[in-house]
């Protein structure tokens, strides 16, 4: 699987039965990989840092559930490429997550614009999140989406900073109505190193 290519292709995907052989063992590396890769800011969101395996994996799935065929691989691929880092980047999605759909939506209501606070903090150089393009993430009553899909562009300088493990990382964010931090842990920086080229 080429993932220093930075693409899935139709070549990557395996058919439904040979999926079906090897899903429970993709799906245990999946979930021991978000445990170093998903990160709690503050009480209410959380951020999965992407790669070119949660994605591939994220497809297999769709394709599993909606049995679509090559039709509906195209718009699988088409939607979760994008999402793969391009080896300066890092790509993450960010939910926010309260389970009383009232107090759920107040909040959002007041998050407007919450993709322009998300940043890396790299040492002392702030990376400031670009939202994936596919749709406007904050509604014109100013209500933001609930789950955020993010690109973090890095300069060499930074990937080398990010490479060398010294100093301390972080993911933080700044909207005036939310403003919270989280360390992101040496494991988690050595795993996420694997999509810088």
């Amino acid at each position: 699987m080429p993932r220093d290519e930075h693409v899935i292709t139709s070549d990557d995907i395996i058919s439904l039965s040979d999926y079906e052989l090897i899903r429970k063992e993709k799906r245990q590396e999946s979930i021991l990989r978000k445990k170093f890769r998903r990160l709690a800011i503050g009480p209410h969101a959380t951020i999965q840092f992407e790669s070119w395996d949660s994605m591939w994996l994220q497809i297999q799935e769709m394709l599993r559930i909606e049995k679509g065929g090559d039709e509906q691989l195209v718009d699988e691929l088409a939607a979760y490429n994008p999402m793969i880092p391009n080896g300066s980047e890092f790509t993450a999605t960010l939910m926010f997550e309260i389970d009383e759909e009232e107090r759920r939506t107040a909040f959002l209501k007041g998050l407007g614009g919450v993709d322009k606070h998300i940043h890396l903090i790299i040492g002392d150089q702030k990376v400031t999140a670009e939202p994936e393009q596919d749709i406007d993430r904050t509604r014109s009553d100013g209500k933001a989406s609930a789950v955020q899909f993010l690109h973090f562009e890095l300069t060499e300088e930074q990937v080398s900073a990010w490479k060398s493990g010294e100093g301390q990382v972080m993911v933080q964010i700044d909207h005036p109505n939310y403003g919270h931090a989280a360390i992101i842990s040496d494991e988690c920086r050595r795993d996420m190193s694997r999509d810088l080229d």
